[in-house]
């Protein structure tokens, strides 16, 4: 009897392990099929669309779930993924910036979209009426920073701008991700420079250019109270990140000889350096790539084309060669009259309405604009903010002839 007693036992704890494991999985199947979620995660989901937007609406912490990029994972080659942070009144100025990724770029894009909650509403409403051709999605993401030091961070600098350091940590099933400053205007195909990802050697995780291309005028070589990468510095407003190898990276540092991961490394960085530092979370991306080097990879100066490289006379003699490829607007001179030369490509691009014809309602204006600017030292180079430019719109023709 107390045989066959254990045996029923047996046969009661298998029927409901067997029970138990077929409601999970009823569960799972539910949860992934249409209709089985809320409705912002289904639609997250669900791959692009060609010719329709698809829009993941506003995410909390976390919002970046390993469903969002199944089809990225299994289209690799085929979306290039784009963040940028705005807060405060910077709604205008990153619209323009991805307006001038939309115009020229081949392969479709997603816009990682990190804003204060005011602000999210105007960005949907705005996005929502650009023409896409089927290459363009976004998402929308609250201003979040780690919950016990979230104050700090957020005051760092300018608001919001150290928002930067945790995408590795926040996108986590993002493989590579090219972050821009709202004040970046793309003026040859956002394709150019994440094609950079394929030249990266075994340890590099990371690309930007230097802050400073002729160290007599540079602020890091003479101000700097913190270790900086290279000669000048590197400047954080172009940085093209393989993510991976971010959250997979131990970085050396100075604080202890165990070397530290990404996401355990900034705040004792910060708490080390916040009384020296002066540009914020630029300036611990310059700490970290001094102690490793070796992760860096240096763009040349036309991919993060500043007022530095024009005000004191032309210093990027890449761009003299070749024209502007990426321009970057730093110091608030799309806003005012201290750079015409800067203030005139902005202008361009935010009142090109798309599907205009892009010589006569683009170039022509802004080259009478820019004609007008050489009384300053960046007029005087005028041609190298068009030259780019020109030849960007002269290839997408080509490539739309050859489409039809």
């Amino acid at each position: 009897m107390r045989r066959l007693a254990r045996v029923a036992l047996l046969c009661l704890g298998c029927a409901v392990c067997s029970l138990l494991y077929g409601l999970s999985q009823l569960a799972l199947s539910l949860e992934q099929e249409p209709g089985g979620g809320g409705g912002r995660e289904r639609q997250a989901r669900e791959p692009a669309t060609p010719g329709a937007w698809r829009q993941a609406g506003s995410a909390g912490r976390g919002a970046a779930g390993s469903g969002r990029y199944d089809y990225m994972k299994t289209h690799p080659s085929e979306k290039m993924h784009l963040a940028v942070v705005a807060c405060g009144e910077r709604l205008e100025e990153t619209v323009t910036m991805l307006r001038s990724a939309i115009i020229f770029s081949i392969k479709p894009l997603h816009f990682h979209i990190f804003a204060e909650d005011q602000l999210h509403e105007s960005f949907k409403d705005i996005l929502e009426e650009f023409p896409y051709e089927g290459k363009v999605n976004y998402t929308i993401y609250p201003i979040t920073f780690p919950s016990e030091s979230a104050a700090e961070w957020k005051k760092l600098f300018k608001p919001c701008a150290s928002q930067r350091l945790f995408l590795p940590l926040i996108l986590k099933n993002v493989d590579s991700l090219l972050y821009v400053d709202t004040d970046i205007l793309f003026l040859r195909p956002v394709d150019d420079i994440w094609s950079f990802l394929g030249k990266f050697n075994s340890t590099q995780i990371a690309a930007m250019a230097p802050e400073h291309e002729e160290p007599r005028i540079g602020w890091y070589n003479r101000f700097a109270r913190h270790p900086y990468y290279g000669v000048t510095g590197i400047n954080s407003g172009v940085m093209l990140m393989n993510m991976t190898r971010i959250r997979r990276k131990y970085f050396k540092n100075d604080m202890t000889p165990v070397r530290l991961q990404w996401g355990e490394i900034l705040m004792p960085l910060l708490k080390k350096y916040k009384l020296n530092i002066t540009w914020g979370d630029q300036d611990l991306l310059n700490i970290m790539f001094f102690h490793n080097p070796e992760s860096l990879y240096v763009f040349p100066c036309q991919w993060n084309y500043r007022p530095d490289h024009c005000i004191y006379g032309s210093n990027c003699k890449a761009a003299e060669e070749e024209g502007i490829f990426i321009l970057h607007g730093n110091r608030g001179v799309y806003h005012d009259d201290k750079q015409p030369t800067f203030r005139a490509v902005y202008e361009a691009i935010k009142n090109y309405s798309f599907g205009d014809d892009l010589v006569h309602s683009l170039l022509q204006p802004l080259e009478r604009e820019l004609q007008k600017t050489t009384h300053t030292y960046c007029g005087r180079v005028y041609k190298v903010f068009i030259k780019q430019l020109t030849k960007s719109v002269r290839d997408l023709y080509a490539r739309r002839s050859k489409g039809r």
